[in-house]
C-alpha cells in the first residue's frame, strides 16, 4: 500500500466531510433552519413515521430537544403529530413529503444534477468500487456511533 495516497485519500474524506457540513449549513440557513435541523427530516422521510422517541434514538438528541425540533417542523407544516392508535400516550410524527420536497428540492437540484454527472462519469468497475468504500466507511461511522453512544 501506498502510505502517501492513503494520507491524501484520507484527507479528501475529512475535506469532503467539512465541505458537506459547510454545504449543509448553507442549505439549511437558505430555508429557515439553523444547524442540521433539517438532515433530521431525512430520517422521517426514509421512514415516513416514527414515534418522537424513535427520532431521539436515532438523532441523540434529548426527548425535550425532539419536542422543539418537532414543533419548528410542524411550524413549517413539514410534519404533522397523531396520537397511535393503539396508545394514546404515544405521539407518532409523520412527514409531509409533498412540502418537505417542495422545500428542498430547488435548494438541492444543481447540486443533484451535477453529482449524477460526476458519478455518470466513472466506469461501472469503478462504481462498484465507490460503492464498496462508501459500504464501508458507513459501517465504521454506525460501529463507532454505537461504542460511543454506549458509554
Amino acid at each position: 500500500m501506498n502510505a502517501d495516497l492513503i494520507k491524501r485519500v484520507r484527507k479528501l474524506s475529512q475535506q469532503h466531510a467539512y465541505t458537506s457540513i459547510h454545504m449543509h449549513e448553507t442549505i439549511a440557513r437558505k430555508a429557515g433552519f439553523s444547524g442540521t435541523d433539517h438532515k433530521y427530516l431525512g430520517f422521517l422521510l426514509e421512514k415516513g413515521q416514527m414515534t418522537a422517541g424513535e427520532l431521539a434514538g436515532l438523532t441523540g438528541l434529548t426527548t425535550g430537544a425532539i419536542t422543539g425540533l418537532i414543533d419548528r417542523f410542524e411550524k413549517k407544516k413539514l410534519v404533522k403529530r397523531r396520537f397511535a392508535e393503539d396508545d394514546r400516550r404515544k405521539v407518532i410524527i409523520e412527514a409531509n413529503t409533498e412540502n418537505i420536497m417542495a422545500l428542498f428540492e430547488p435548494l438541492y437540484r444543481d447540486f443533484r444534477k451535477e453529482t449524477e454527472s460526476i458519478i455518470a462519469s466513472f466506469s461501472d468497475k469503478d462504481l462498484k468500487v465507490i460503492e464498496a468504500y462508501f459500504l464501508k466507511a458507513i459501517e465504521v461511522m454506525s460501529e463507532t456511533t454505537n461504542k460511543l453512544s454506549e458509554k
